[in-house]
């Protein structure tokens, strides 16, 4: 197993805690807070808009190191990666682990100072649609760099750890997928309050992209009548060429509510939905689709190796708006089905995704 570590960890990578901004945020709070209980010392280097001095706090017993830098784009956050890096290089505090590979060529200064970083590889962000020729080869780049770099890979999903076996040994990366809560009970208020009856609509939750099958799941899903809406969050803007194609394909049944980040909203729409769609094209394991395992979803995913392994052989998938219309036609129109499928993604969760088995994972490997 190796030698045991002082409990002492320092999260990079994420814009802060409490979480704010997606995935790793979520699983960044959950992960500090868990260790923490545990005796750790736990710091987390937090973006902050402006300009100023670097300056820290305390949330919930965990050390926060708030790094001012300018704007809020993708720049924005290499510049603060870089920062936070040179901070904790300098610090030299215990452990560092290192949330996504975007920036992993700044990880040489850790490695200069002696410390050692565990870093979690995300999924292979250079193979996405939505980026242009030089985002592909700085991802692509920080993919070989993280690998060379880090001491320790976590891979997300077992088709992660394939890939990275192509460029490290297998024995330097550990397989550990991302947690959700369970969702036993929701309000049906906040339902109710976007004119949808609880156990009357379909839900999807994505980034509206390409590679998220947003304009085949719902084509597929406006090609009849279904007696039931399909709820799609995100923003979409008119004006964008792929947002635009998604808004038109829209039957009357369609309902895009917009970006909606209030968590308790979110898990009430998850918890009500007949059907859960995941359109997820690519990556590793999608935290949304982890989610909506614990909320008892009946999951519909597009027909992926990734996919599959997280949601299991008794969900349902799709490839193509075809594939989406008939999946429709035959899941709305079968309760038991969707009762059966829901029981199983509840077991799915309890058994793979729970955070006491995630967070133990990671407090393993980091005492190793």
């Amino acid at each position: 197993m190796g030698e045991l570590r002082d409990k002492v960890v320092s999260i990079l990578g994420i814009r802060g805690v409490p979480a704010a901004h997606g995935g790793f945020e979520t699983f960044a709070e959950h992960l500090a807070l868990y260790l923490r209980g545990r005796g750790w010392q736990v710091t987390v280097y937090c973006q902050e808009e402006g300009e100023g001095a670097v300056h820290e706090d305390a949330w919930e017993g965990i050390r926060r190191v708030h790094v001012p830098v300018r704007g809020d784009g993708p720049a924005s956050t290499v510049v603060f990666d870089w920062k936070a890096t040179a901070l904790a290089a300098r610090e030299r505090r215990g452990t560092i682990l290192t949330l996504g590979y975007n920036t992993a060529v700044f990880c040489a200064r850790l490695r200069l100072a002696g410390l050692h970083n565990v870093i979690n590889m995300d999924g292979i962000e250079w193979k996405r649609a939505k980026w242009g020729p030089v985002a592909k080869t700085w991802f692509w780049l920080n993919d070989w760099a993280g690998c060379w770099l880090g001491n320790h890979l976590v891979a997300d999903h077992p088709q992660i750890k394939v890939h990275l076996s192509s460029r490290v040994r297998e024995g330097k990366i550990t397989v550990i997928p991302y947690g959700a809560d369970a969702v036993e009970s929701a309000d049906e208020a906040p339902v109710r309050a976007l004119g949808l009856e609880p156990g009357r609509f379909v839900t999807v939750i994505a980034r509206a992209e390409p590679e998220n099958s947003l304009l085949e799941i719902v084509d597929g899903f406006s090609r009849r009548a279904r007696g039931m809406r399909l709820v799609v969050l995100g923003k979409y803007d008119p004006a964008h060429a792929y947002q635009s194609r998604v808004l038109a394909a829209a039957g009357e049944e369609v309902s895009f509510v917009g970006a909606i980040y209030d968590k308790r909203v979110v898990a009430a729409l998850r918890f009500h939905s007949a059907l859960y769609v995941h359109g997820h094209q690519v990556g590793g394991t999608n935290p949304s689709l982890v989610e909506a395992l614990g909320a008892g979803n009946a999951v519909l995913a597009h027909e992926n190796r990734f996919n599959r392994w997280v949601a299991g052989e008794q969900a349902a998938y799709f490839d193509g708006a075809d594939g989406a219309a008939a999946a429709f036609d035959v899941l709305l129109n079968d309760e038991a089905r969707l009762q059966e499928m829901r029981q199983f993604s509840r077991r799915r969760h309890a058994d793979n995704f729970t955070w006491e088995k995630i967070l133990g994972a990671y407090e393993d490997l980091l005492l190793r």
